[in-house]
């Protein structure tokens, strides 16, 4: 994507345009390029901003979802900014559903696509064939209901992520706190206007999750989307485009 990564006090960001502030969680192999449409959608009208979130900087005993909340709390308060809109993505909206439940008034509402938190099928026993082009590649194209979403160049990214042993362990780590760090007892105290946009063929979190996400916050609003899976906003961006806006509007 053609952003600018800014890099200050520590912190590695993208922001794009003036307004109110759309605060863009990533997941557990979220390239920025997974957002373009969207960023290049509502930058005429608000100030996206997306955290780079240091899955593999922290130190291993540090690397968990917690540590992350950790991070976006110190990156918020760095930027000054006093409400946030949260968008999440897989582990990106479970963070963003962490750190909402620990700053309740510094949120104005919270968008959920394909999030964790309640349940979701991890890798599981994939990082033992990890110098396998192809079966990386296949696990890739799994994300999505159409495999040409996973591009050349995600592919090479996710590859070159578990060719690295230190990465592996992290991603590791993090999956494991991230199963830990189950919500269903406490989400129901995020009383925000909550967006739900599932895809209705997402293998990770399955339209369940939506559903059931959808059941427990009071507040919410589900959209399940066909022929999409785990990421909508790269597979289906027009029409997650399009439910965002008429839901931003309505704040």
């Amino acid at each position: 994507m053609d952003s600018t990564i800014i890099e200050e006090n520590g912190f590695k960001y993208v922001e794009e345009g003036e307004g109110k502030v759309l605060l863009l969680l990533h997941g557990l192999f979220g390239a920025l390029s997974n957002f373009t449409d969207l960023i290049n959608h509502f930058k005429t009208n608000y100030k996206v901003v997306i955290p780079i979130l240091p899955l593999y900087e922290l130190p291993l005993k540090k690397t968990s979802v917690p540590d992350l909340v950790n991070h976006v709390e110190q990156f918020v308060a760095h930027k000054g900014y006093d409400k946030v809109n949260l968008i999440g993505n897989s582990l990106g909206g479970h963070v963003g559903l962490l750190f909402a439940l620990a700053n309740l008034e510094q949120i104005e509402s919270i968008t959920l696509t394909g999030s964790s938190g309640l349940f979701e099928n991890s890798l599981g026993n994939s990082f033992p064939k990890r110098g396998n082009y192809d079966y990386i590649k296949t696990k890739t194209e799994a994300t999505f209901y159409d495999p040409k979403t996973a591009t050349k160049e995600l592919v090479d990214e996710v590859f070159a992520i578990v060719q690295d042993n230190m990465k592996v362990l992290r991603i590791l780590s993090m999956a494991r706190s991230a199963i830990r760090q189950n919500l269903r007892d406490k989400i129901g105290d995020i009383t925000a206007p909550t967006l739900l946009i599932w895809g209705m063929n997402d293998t990770i979190t399955p339209p369940f999750v939506g559903e059931e996400f959808d059941r427990l916050m009071p507040n919410s609003t589900l959209h399940l989307v066909d022929k999409c899976g785990h990421a909508p906003m790269m597979e289906q961006p027009e029409l997650f485009n399009k439910y965002l806006e008429e839901f931003l509007i309505k704040l």
